[in-house]
């Protein structure tokens, strides 16, 4: 399976492809930056992210795109434009056809390090590790999507056959209509 991860940002996007499935080793296909300059109209913005995003999609065949759940912040226009660039994402993929996972950052370090608070650090050196890269990637926003493709692939099948497993479940409680 390949996933493509995508680490939503405006000024930065990261994106990342591996691909694998759990239990065996994992390979990173492709990893970068998408940018959008910040004196750019917003609306030219989201068009470019639109049209790179379409880019890797028709590059790279991703069999499911992972995207970063937009979480509150403190700085409204950080998370504005966070989640007008996940937005963009989501669009791109139900374009494409493509199944959409979303992960929140807590989900991802958890699934990639262990623990749900570490740090950039230690989540850029487990996607390292993990994917057996010379270096760890850069920047930052580049190992984020890596590691959602990561939880995607190690976490995405088991949970959704849990949600499957939870919805037949409901239907059966509710029984025969």
């Amino acid at each position: 399976m390949r996933v493509l991860g995508v680490d939503p940002g405006l000024t930065r996007c990261g994106i990342g492809v591996v691909d694998g499935q759990a239990g065996r080793p994992l390979v990173a296909i492709d990893y970068g930056v998408i940018s959008t300059p910040s004196s750019t109209d917003i609306a030219e913005r989201l068009l470019l992210l639109d049209q790179m995003l379409v880019g890797w999609i028709d590059a790279h065949q991703p069999d499911a795109i992972a995207v970063e759940r937009v979480f509150s912040q403190h700085n409204v226009r950080t998370v504005m434009g966070t989640a007008q660039a996940a937005a963009v994402a989501l669009v791109a993929a139900a374009r494409a056809g493509l199944p959409v996972a979303l992960h929140t950052p807590s989900e991802v370090k958890a699934a990639v390090t262990g623990s749900g608070r570490a740090d950039k650090h230690q989540v850029a050196a487990m996607v390292t590790r993990v994917l057996k890269l010379p270096a760890a990637p850069r920047p930052a926003d580049a190992a984020d999507a890596l590691a959602l493709a990561i939880c995607q692939l190690w976490r995405g099948a088991p949970m959704a056959r849990l949600e499957h497993a939870r919805q037949a479940a409901v239907l059966a409680a509710a029984g025969p209509r």
